[in-house]
């Protein structure tokens, strides 16, 4: 059997984390919620669905994810995978299963979930969103022959292999610079289709126009320094 570990980062995501954490396959041997400073129950509801929680006040999906690291590898028994999931229940948490079977069945060091447009729901991607992931893929495939078509939040990854990316990315750039460095690194990977459905609550990201700016320029700025390594 595969140890298994789930890290969410969570900021303001009380009204949703508890149905994400109780549709959580029974195969993984814990789950992670970073609670990023938020200001309502998120932490506690999240507790008393069975997730272990740790706080991180310095606000940033890189901070949170980090967090979750720091304490995996506090772990004595280290995991075989992690698996990252947005705490928004806009992903399918039950399809897990279909994101591991790569690393566990074929040694798949990578997977994305990637949010193809047949399997979203109406709505649950926003057009800068959409445009957002074409442009970043379509960079990736000119700059350095990538397969990917998504930036999807839903990822799994052997742990050893992400150690060895020395992730560093505070904010919105976590899931390129993950995606730029596994193309770097040569490590296999594949997407595996997912479905998609519109979040509970706002975007912090892609909801403000603040957040879609910011995010924009931090994708495309890891993808362009990387291109010149």
């Amino acid at each position: 059997m595969q140890n298994i570990i789930v890290i969410i980062p969570a900021f303001n995501e009380a009204n949703s984390i508890a149905h994400v954490i109780n549709d959580i396959p029974k195969i993984v041997n814990e789950v992670i919620v970073v609670n990023n400073n938020s200001n309502d129950l998120t932490a506690q509801n999240a507790e008393q669905a069975g997730a272990t929680v740790l706080h991180e006040k310095r606000a940033g999906y890189g901070f949170a994810c980090l967090k979750g690291l720091n304490y995996v590898d506090s772990l004595k028994t280290k995991p075989d995978i992690i698996v990252f999931l947005d705490g928004d229940y806009s992903d399918y948490p039950e399809q897990l299963t279909e994101i591991v079977a790569p690393i566990i069945n074929d040694n798949i060091d990578f997977v994305v979930g990637t949010r193809v447009k047949s399997l979203r729901e109406s709505g649950s991607m926003t057009p800068q969103q959409v445009f957002g992931n074409w442009l970043a893929t379509t960079l990736m495939t000119l700059l350095f022959k990538a397969k990917f078509t998504d930036l999807g939040p839903f990822r799994a990854i052997k742990y050893q292999k992400l150690v060895g990316l020395n992730m560093q990315d505070k904010t919105y750039g976590w899931t390129v610079e993950m995606q730029l460095k596994v193309l770097k690194q040569k490590l296999s990977y594949i997407e595996v289709p997912v479905k998609y459905k519109k979040r509970i609550g706002i975007s912090k990201v892609s909801g403000t126009l603040k957040g879609t700016i910011f995010a924009g320029i931090k994708i495309l700025g890891w993808i362009f320094k990387y291109s010149f390594k």
